[in-house]
C-alpha cells in the first residue's frame, strides 16, 4: 500500500486508528470455542464490527505462534480475510523480526509475499543489512522499534551514546534515514513517551509513527497529537485490549465497535480541530 493510500483512508474515516488482533485463546468468548477455528472467527467478528472506525489491523505474531500449526493457519486466514474484503486497510505483522540479511529476507518474504502483510514491525539492533532486505519491497512498510511504551526501554534506548548528545533511540532514527529506500520507514513510538515525540519529529518529520499504548497502557490520544502529528497526520493510534476485549460475552463484536467508534469520534475531533478534515 502507498502512504497517499493510507492518507487517503485517514481523511475518509476520519480516523488513524489501528486496532491490535492479540488474539489470546484463553480470553476469547467461551462459545467460540466450540468452532472448528475458535481464533479466527472471534478476528472475522471483530474485524466485521470495526473495519468502518480503523484504518488498520495489528495481528501479533505470538499469540498464532503460541498455538502451534492451528494458530499459524487462523493468522493466514486472518490476513486473507482483510485482504479479501477490505482492501483498503492497512495490515500490520507485529512479528518484531531482525537477523542478519539472508534470514531478513526470507522474514520478508514470509511477511510480504506469503501473507501478503502491508508491513512488520523490526528490531533495528543488528543494524541496515537486518533491515533493509525489508525494505527491498515496493509499496510495502518497514516499522523500526525506536521508543517502546514498556518500563524496559529505559534501560538502554533512553541511554546516551558515550559523549554523543543523542540517546539510544535518537541514534537509531537518525541513522536509519540514510538506509536505501528510508522513505519506506516508520517507526514505533510508545503514547506513555509521548514528551518525546516533538524530538523525533524533528528527525523524522515525514514518516508515519505508529503509537502503540492508548488505552489499557494509560496513554494519552491528545497528548500524543499535540506532540506528533505531521503535515499528512503521520500518525496510527494502536488500541488492543480495550477494543477487542470490551466484554467477554455473545455481543463481544458489538461492544468491541462501539469501543472503537467511541476513540474514531475523538480522531475527528482531532482531525477536524487541526484542518485535516
Amino acid at each position: 500500500m502507498k502512504k497517499e493510500d493510507l492518507l487517503s483512508q485517514i481523511i475518509s474515516k476520519k480516523s488513524f486508528l489501528c486496532i491490535g488482533l492479540d488474539t489470546d485463546i484463553n480470553k476469547i468468548p467461551k462459545f467460540l470455542l466450540d468452532s472448528d477455528d475458535p481464533i479466527f472467527d472471534f478476528n472475522k467478528k471483530v474485524i466485521d464490527a470495526t473495519n468502518k472506525y480503523c484504518v488498520a489491523y495489528k495481528p501479533n505474531i505470538a499469540f498464532y505462534e503460541s498455538q502451534g500449526l492451528s494458530g499459524w493457519k487462523a493468522l493466514e486466514k486472518t490476513i486473507n480475510y482483510i485482504n479479501s474484503k477490505y482492501p483498503e486497510i492497512f495490515t500490520i505483522a507485529d512479528a518484531k523480526r531482525g537477523d542478519i540479511g539472508n534470514t531478513s529476507s526470507m522474514y520478508a518474504k514470509a511477511y510480504f509475499e506469503t501473507l501478503n502483510f502491508d508491513s512488520i514491525t523490526i528490531s533495528p539492533y543488528m543494524g541496515k543489512d537486518s533491515v533493509e532486505p525489508f525494505l527491498e519491497y515496493k509499496n510495502k512498510h518497514t516499522i523500526l522499534l525506536a521508543l517502546t511504551s514498556n518500563v524496559g526501554a529505559f534501560d538502554f534506548q533512553t541511554k546516551k551514546i558515550g559523549d554523543k548528545p543523542n540517546k539510544l533511540y535518537e541514534e537509531v532514527i537518525k541513522t536509519s534515514t540514510s538506509w536505501k529506500n528510508s522513505n519506506q520507514l516508520m517507526y514505533v513510538v510508545g503514547a506513555t513517551k509521548a514528551s518525546y515525540l516533538k524530538d523525533i519529529r524533528k528527525i523524522v518529520p515525514n514518516n508515519f509513527l505508529l503509537i502503540p499504548g492508548v488505552g489499557a497502557q494509560g496513554g494519552d490520544l491528545k497528548e500524543v497529537c499535540d506532540n506528533g502529528l505531521n503535515n499528512e497526520v503521520g500518525l496510527l493510534i494502536n488500541s488492543s485490549r480495550s477494543i477487542i476485549y470490551a466484554s467477554n460475552d455473545n455481543n463481544f463484536d458489538v461492544n468491541a465497535a462501539k469501543n472503537a467508534l467511541e476513540i474514531q469520534s475523538k480522531m475527528e475531533a482531532i482531525l477536524t480541530s487541526k484542518g485535516f478534515i
